[in-house]
């Protein structure tokens, strides 16, 4: 609930951006141009590393909108989960900072799909992060890619996910959700 409000203005642009320009296409690149807030800040007075994560939930928000995969998400009752994401940070950024949160798909496997989303700062990366997420239908398990493709048709020009994404992919799994994890610290 900590940047909800901004979650809706983008959402409420998103949707006017889509009126005024039409879809964006599925690999094109998304920009939500941000201002790094006080409540955003760490003791250290520049964004607090988990701000970065949730603001680049607004990078998605945007994407699903203008893509239209929001509405496909509504009408079949779907709802897309991050199972991993990983960040690096280059540069910090300050309080009343104006940044970019660029977005954009960069792929998919059997079970995934997979984002990058940069903050930018006239153009030079500050952060970067992977995403991974799966997308869920609300009546229960995995929606499959071919699922979702017939409903939203396959986009052209999907890049191939590079090698190591799929290596920090597998890398970075847990224990499906039914399977045992226990907390054992060697």
């Amino acid at each position: 609930m900590n940047v909800i409000w901004r979650t809706l203005l983008v959402m409420l642009m998103a949707r006017r951006r889509l009126r005024r320009h039409g879809r964006l296409a599925p690999t094109a690149v998304g920009r939500v141009r941000l201002t790094t807030l006080p409540t955003d800040l760490d003791i250290l007075g520049h964004m607090n590393n988990g701000r970065y994560l949730s603001l680049m939930d607004l990078g998605r928000w945007d994407l699903l909108v203008r893509t239209g995969l929001m509405g496909a998400m509504r009408t079949h009752g779907w709802y897309a989960v991050v199972s991993s994401e990983t960040v690096t940070f280059r540069k910090s950024l300050e309080a009343w900072q104006r940044f970019d949160l660029e977005s954009r798909l960069i792929g998919h496997d059997d079970k995934a799909v997979y984002l990058e989303h940069r903050c930018t700062v006239d153009g030079e990366i500050y952060a970067r992060a992977i995403v991974r997420a799966r997308m869920m239908k609300r009546s229960g398990g995995t929606l499959s890619h071919e699922e979702m493709f017939a409903a939203v048709g396959r986009p052209e020009g999907i890049p191939d996910v590079a090698d190591w994404i799929h290596e920090w992919a597998a890398a970075s799994a847990l224990p499906p959700s039914r399977a045992e994890a226990p907390s054992i610290w060697a």
